[in-house]
């Protein structure tokens, strides 16, 4: 049997430290502390060569449960619906006008993030209610 393993989330972006700080909000995560040696993020970004400036950031769990998300800097924008994308559970084990509620909150204090709501998928006999959004950047994710 194999075993557990660590994961990590990457996502291709424009700005990684921005996209990074945004989910670090969404999710209660947190940044890393800058490189060994160097006070800011800032002074880090300044003793590098132009064009790796800003090139990665990371942010990650603070109680080590959930993954690590790593983000990279890529030359061309987004183009296609993502073929993986990150569930935020905000609803989990509500139901009905409960479930929806508390989607619907969490959705209006994302979207003063930047976030941008795409799609409100309301409960059917089958399933719940779900809220499909985009991050800063337009990367889907759902809210359920």
């Amino acid at each position: 049997m194999a075993s557990v393993r660590k994961i990590q989330v990457t996502f291709d972006c424009a700005d990684p430290e921005r996209v990074a700080r945004f989910w670090c909000e969404v999710l209660g995560y947190a940044a890393p502390p800058p490189p060994e040696g160097f006070d800011t993020w800032d002074a880090y970004n300044d003793s590098l060569p132009p064009e790796e400036r800003g090139a990665w950031f990371s942010c990650s769990d603070p109680t080590g449960e959930g993954p690590r998300l790593y983000f990279q800097r890529v030359p061309e924008g987004k183009v296609a619906k993502n073929r993986v994308h990150l569930d935020v559970r905000a609803g989990a084990g509500l139901v009905g006008a409960e479930r929806l509620a508390v989607l619907e909150a969490e959705r209006d204090r994302l979207m003063k993030l930047g976030a941008v709501c795409v799609l409100v998928q309301y409960a059917d006999e089958e399933n719940e209610s779900c809220i499909t959004m985009q991050d800063i950047e337009g990367n889907e994710f759902c809210l359920d």
